[in-house]
């Protein structure tokens, strides 16, 4: 790699424990990446071997030596995207499949309905010579072109969809560039996903149609009394299927939303109303071993600032990414498991409203010179001390070999607080006085020149709460940290924006499967709207004589909707079976319920009611008002 990619005297290029770079390179001629993923397997224990550090422990040493090197391909770049968002996005996937298949159902039921009342046409075509065939063609040609014209809106939309979909996740900062542009592979799945769906909603009524006999067909009133109960009984079928597709898609939904809101409501062990600044003092002409002093001079100062009710230097802040993680030796022996560390400023805990459940928090008492102080977290002072008071106990940090191992005395324990995900257990934590650590806060950094990452490259970062809206702030706060350090960079993001960035996927997921559960309880009523109705036609002089013999409207009424409970009640029931067998594979995206969440399944059971008790309603109405009469002159 050469120099001139990296700069600084921390890039860290010649230590050998630190290491975080990638390697890319072009095959040679008559490689494949299979065989270039063997051949760096293959050669791993020997450049481990040869490149561990002097400095590692045992422990560390044998975790470094088992790694294994791979080989992925690299032609549209590296980036993490893929692994984020695969899973999201094959769920996403799954979901649009389902709305395609129910669109195809509702197709199919409407072209039955089309041939059915082409039956006389195609009685006639079929009586004076036309083959089968050929009439099966001519169906599947209008089925072709109603697909061909969706596929082409289709594309149309994917391209503004596309689109909107990345400028959703960038809307919280993602910073995620993608080149959408169809190729042809595209083109060929759509091709593909056209074909599939014209022989699912095509084929089937064009053979029913074909398959009608001539002479019953051909007869006055034929088209209403002629059809069977096959015919009757595949409309209701694909109904039946319909629903519970719907079942499927909206508990989904459901899922989802309360899962987002679940994220939402979840304690953190802190007030997320919280400023960051970030401040490059790279330009600079503060020296490396004046940063510390220029650290507590820029907070002091900020402090000042009107408005600003903490501020406090913080390593780590909550939820950004970053992480420091570690083991703990006590009592002479290396303790399983890692712990969270952070090192920050006296106000911290005041800047973050974490509670301070026993001893105190930092202050002028922990200096330099005098004993280590640290201040631990609940699940640090279960873990590993059994619930005892921690105050006054020590510990020490695991360090490589031949480094200092300073003891630290606890004199603080705080509420658990997240540290890196929103999701996440609670972990071990160990807070750090960062006056305690004179020169810790600056650990070795990269810097990428050909980052695409606009903002400076922080040297500390200082949270803050203040008692007026952030955005006022900014420019005093600015001025504020150039009077202590001149020509510094500085930048300013929020704790609510970390948040907000990591629910990103799950909002994407709560939105999305939104609309496609609502998309697919709008197609199965209108597809229950169709049959309820072509029932009504097909039973008018059932229902005449009915109320020529006395029957009351709400009695009609009822009949109908006791036909439509059947085919409900049919499709909830298949459709629970399918939502509890597909869903438990997007139990890892949910949060605080279960893929057969009891609610969730009740309220996509009483949502969907409603949709088809209003499907109904209209088509029952009209049944209630035949007049007898005019149905028997007819």
């Amino acid at each position: 790699m050469g120099s001139g990619m990296l700069r600084g005297q921390q890039a860290g290029t010649g230590q050998r424990a630190v290491w975080w770079l990638d390697i890319m390179g072009r095959l040679k001629p008559g490689w494949t990446v299979q065989r270039a993923q063997a051949q760096v397997a293959a050669i791993s224990p020997g450049v481990f071997q040869a490149t561990v550090s002097p400095t590692y422990s045992a422990d560390w040493a044998k975790n470094y030596t088992s790694s294994t090197l791979t080989a992925s391909p690299a032609g549209t770049g590296v980036s993490n995207l893929r692994s984020t968002y695969a899973t999201q996005l094959w769920a996403l996937l799954g979901a649009t499949g389902l709305v395609v298949l129910l669109t195809c159902l509702n197709l199919a039921n409407l072209m039955l309905a089309r041939s059915t009342a082409r039956g006389r046409e195609v009685a006639v075509r079929l009586a004076i010579g036309a083959s089968r065939r050929r009439v099966v063609r001519q169906m599947l040609s209008e089925s072709v072109l109603l697909a061909g014209f969706g596929a082409l809106g289709g594309l149309l939309l994917s391209r503004w969809m596309s689109q909107t979909l990345v400028m959703f996740l960038n809307a919280r900062g993602g910073g995620i560039f993608l080149d959408l542009t169809p190729d042809w592979r595209v083109f060929a799945f759509m091709a593909t996903v056209t074909v599939l769906t014209c022989v699912l909603f095509g084929l089937s009524p064009a053979l029913k149609a074909t398959r009608r006999d001539l002479a019953n067909a051909m007869q006055p009133g034929g088209r209403s009394s002629t059809e069977g109960h096959e015919a009757l009984a595949l409309r209701r079928g694909l109904v039946v299927v319909q629903v519970a597709l719907s079942m499927v898609l909206v508990v989904g939904a459901l899922l989802f939303g309360r899962t987002l809101k679940n994220l939402g409501a979840v304690e953190l062990g802190f007030d997320p109303d919280v400023v960051v600044v970030a401040v490059d003092l790279s330009r600079t002409a503060v020296r490396p071993e004046a940063r510390t002093q220029t650290l507590a001079a820029i907070v002091t100062r900020l402090q000042q600032v009107p408005g600003v009710r903490h501020a406090a230097e913080a390593l780590i802040v909550p939820l950004s990414g970053s992480d420091w993680n570690g083991r703990i030796v006590t009592g002479g022996a290396v303790q399983d498991g890692d712990v969270h560390f952070n090192e920050v400023g006296g106000n911290y805990f005041h800047v973050m409203e974490t509670p301070l459940l026993a001893g105190r928090t930092f202050d002028s008492r922990d200096r330099p010179d005098a004993a280590k102080a640290a201040i631990v977290n609940e699940t640090f002072a279960r873990r590993y001390f059994r619930n005892a008071d921690p105050i006054g106990k020590t510990f020490q940090m695991e360090m490589p070999a031949g480094s200092p191992q300073p003891t630290y005395h606890i004199v603080g324990l705080v509420r658990d607080a997240k540290y890196l995900q929103v999701r996440e257990e609670r972990t071990s934590a160990v807070y750090r006085f960062s006056a305690n650590e004179p020169s810790a806060m600056f650990l070795p950094m990269a810097y990428v020149a050909v980052s695409q990452d606009s903002a400076p490259t922080p040297d500390f970062r200082i949270v803050l709460r203040s008692d007026v809206p952030a955005a006022s702030l900014t420019r005093v706060l600015t001025r504020a940290i150039t009077e202590v350090a001149p020509a510094a960079a500085v930048s300013y993001d929020a704790v609510t924006s970390y948040i907000d960035r990591l629910l990103v996927t799950e909002r994407l997921m709560a939105w999305l499967s939104g609309f496609f559960g609502v998309l697919a309880m709008l197609i199965a009523a209108i597809g229950l709207y169709g049959v309820m109705s072509y029932l009504v036609t097909r039973r008018r002089i059932e229902i005449g004589v009915r109320m020529a013999l006395g029957a009351e409207p709400r009695t009609v009424i009822r009949m109908m909707f006791a036909e439509c409970g059947v085919l409900f009640a049919s499709g909830i029931a298949i459709g629970a079976v399918l939502a509890g067998m597909t869903l438990r594979y997007a139990a890892a995206l949910l949060y605080g319920l279960s893929p057969m969440d009891a609610t969730s399944f009740a309220l996509a059971i009483s949502g969907l009611g409603l949709a088809s008790a209003f499907a109904t309603w209209f088509p029952a109405r009209r049944a209630s008002r035949l007049a007898p009469t005019v149905e028997f002159r007819d």
